[in-house]
């Protein structure tokens, strides 16, 4: 943290609040109060919002409070399609291009994700996770490949956050990241490929089931609400 500008820092903070819910979807995220909470100028706030609508986490609007954005699943699912893409490309770039060392930086972030899988904080472990994610794209070599996940990464990071917390596999995951781990280690293209398919082919399920269950519960609200306006009336 300490080589991060200070509106990177807030922008991690209210990256946080959005994971946790503590900004839901569709709420506005106001530039004063969030400051004077904090404890900041609203000039970094301003730019940590700016930052937060670039990853597609916020939506600005013009005389307004931004607001945080709600994607439908066909938006979310059109992102995780690219995204299989580029991890699985990532995946089969690091094969041959990934440094020893970047390649046992990775193993270590396996390795730390499974020892405190059961005791950290779900958006610490979460956050573990995806740098698992994004050293594989960085170890692909190809700064266009990195650029470009890191900008899907951030887009998709609440729904990811969302399958993860809902629907948490220790053993598959756990066993998928170590499969990927092991093909990079022994440059096996096909291994890497493989895992990182599946891997993302559950995220795809466990998001679907997310939005199902969203709109159940929705569904549920406005029936008790018509329920309890018939009874009143």
């Amino acid at each position: 943290m300490a080589d991060k500008t200070l509106p990177e820092q807030i922008a991690d903070r209210l990256r946080r609040d959005i994971l946790r819910g503590k900004l839901p979807p569709g709420s506005t995220v106001k530039e004063r109060d969030n400051a004077a909470e904090l404890g900041v100028s609203r000039t970094p706030m301003r730019e940590a919002i700016r930052i937060l609508a670039r990853e597609g986490l916020v939506i600005l609007r013009p005389a307004r409070s931004p607001i945080v954005a709600d994607p439908s699943l066909k938006e979310v699912t059109d992102d995780l399609e690219v995204m299989s893409a580029l991890e699985v490309l990532s995946g089969e770039l690091a094969c041959r291009a990934a440094t020893s060392d970047e390649i046992a930086a990775i193993r270590a972030i396996h390795e730390r994700m499974a020892r405190e899988f059961d005791s950290m904080e779900p958006v610490d472990l979460f956050e573990i996770d995806m740098s698992f994610h994004r050293a594989i794209a960085r170890a692909s070599h190809n700064p266009s490949l990195e650029e470009t996940h890191a900008g899907y990464l951030a887009r998709l990071w609440r729904a990811r956050y969302l399958s993860a917390s809902r629907r948490r596999s220790r053993d598959r995951v756990l066993r998928q990241h170590g499969a990927i781990v092991e093909g990079l280690e022994a440059r096996d293209v096909e291994q890497v490929a493989g895992t990182i398919q599946s891997h993302l082919y559950h995220l795809v399920a466990n998001i679907s089931d997310v939005f199902q269950k969203r709109e159940a519960e929705d569904a549920a609200a406005q029936d008790t609400m018509q329920q309890e306006a018939r009874d009143t009336g």
